[in-house]
C-alpha cells in the first residue's frame, strides 16, 4: 500500500499567470514553470484501471494547477469575444454542481465532487466545455457513459481557456503535446492491453496525483482523466477510470500492456506537469 503526497503550491487561483480577454474569459499560453514545491499530506487513491502488476495504491493528494489554458479542435469550436478556436474549460463555484438536459430544461444529474474526485477538499471540480449557447455551457462530464455532456448555466461556473491539448494513438503508441496547433512534444506510450482497451474518445485532465515513491507503479505523477474502462466495472476498489500516468516498468513503453490507462515513462511526465503545467480540464483525444 504506498501514500500519496499533496501539492499545496500547486493550488493555485482559477485563471493564475493569465489574462483577461475582451469578453472576460481569462486565457493563458504555456510558461515553463520550475519544478514544484511539494508539501505532504496523507491521504487515499483510487485510480482505477491503471495499470499492469502493482501494489494497490492509496488515495492521493491531488496537485491543483489552476484551470487556464488549450486549443480546440472541430469539436471544441468556441467563438467568444474574438477567441475562436480556444478550448474552453469551467470550473465549479462549489463541491457541486447541477446538470440540464438542455439550456434551461430539466436537471438531470448533479456531480459532486467527493464522488469524481481523490481529493475534493483541494481539487477544483473542472470540465472542459464543448458548446457555448447564451447563458448556459455544454460540458464534458467525468462519469459514464464515457463522452457524456450535459448543460450548466453560466452563472455556476467560471470559465477559463488553453491552448493546450494532448492527442494519444494508441496504434502508434504516441502521445503529442500541442499548443496553438503546434507540436511541442512527441512522446512515446504504453497503452490498453486488447482485452483491456484504452477507450478512444474525447477526454480531459480532471486531477494529477503524485506518489512519494518514483518506483511506485504509477510512476512520480499521474493524472486521473475523465472516461472510464469499457470492459472494467471496478479496478482494485474503485472505479474504473482511465489514467495517464508514469511507471516503474519503462520497458513496457511502446507496448500494449495496461488495464487501459496510458503509461509514460517518469521524466516525460514530469516534464508534462513540472515545465508545462498542464492545467486541468487539458483536452485529451484518444485515437484509436
Amino acid at each position: 500500500m504506498g501514500t500519496f503526497y499533496s501539492c499545496p503550491a500547486c493550488d493555485r487561483p482559477a485563471g493564475w499567470g493569465s489574462r483577461v480577454t475582451a469578453a472576460g474569459v481569462r486565457y493563458s499560453g504555456a510558461v515553463p514553470r520550475s519544478p514544484l514545491a511539494l508539501g505532504v499530506a496523507l491521504l487515499t487513491l483510487a485510480l482505477a484501471g491503471c495499470g499492469g502488476a502493482g501494489p494497490v495504491a492509496d488515495k492521493a493528494a491531488t496537485l491543483a494547477p489552476s484551470a487556464s489554458s488549450a486549443m480546440a479542435d472541430e469539436h471544441l469550436r468556441v467563438q467568444l469575444g474574438g477567441s475562436e478556436g480556444v478550448a474552453l474549460i469551467a470550473s465549479a463555484d462549489g463541491p457541486e454542481v447541477d446538470v440540464w438536459d438542455s439550456p434551461g430544461g430539466t436537471v438531470v444529474q448533479t456531480i459532486h465532487a467527493d464522488e469524481v474526485l481523490t481529493v475534493p477538499e483541494t481539487t477544483p471540480l473542472t470540465f472542459l466545455i464543448k458548446e457555448e449557447r447564451a447563458d448556459w455551457y455544454e460540458i464534458y462530464l467525468p462519469v459514464r457513459p464515457n463522452g457524456a455532456t450535459g448543460w450548466v448555466p453560466a452563472s455556476r461556473v467560471e470559465v477559463t481557456a488553453t491552448s493546450f491539448r494532448l492527442d494519444a494513438y494508441l496504434g502508434d503508441h504516441e502521445l503529442v503535446l500541442t499548443q496553438a496547433g503546434d507540436t511541442l512534444e512527441t512522446y512515446s506510450i504504453g497503452v490498453g492491453r486488447s482485452d483491456m482497451p484504452t477507450p478512444g474518445g474525447v477526454y480531459f485532465l480532471r486531477e494529477v496525483l503524485q506518489p512519494p515513491d518514483p518506483d511506485d507503479v504509477y510512476g512520480v505523477y499521474a493524472y486521473g482523466l475523465s472516461g472510464f474502462s469499457p470492459v472494467l466495472d471496478s479496478f482494485r476498489g474503485g472505479d474504473a477510470v482511465i489514467g495517464l500516468h508514469g511507471t516503474n516498468e519503462p520497458e513496457s513503453i511502446g507496448t500494449d500492456v495496461s488495464h487501459g490507462c496510458l503509461r509514460m515513462v517518469n521524466d516525460d511526465i514530469a516534464e508534462l506537469v513540472e515545465i508545462y503545467g498542464l492545467p486541468l480540464g487539458t483536452p485529451v483525444y484518444i485515437h484509436e
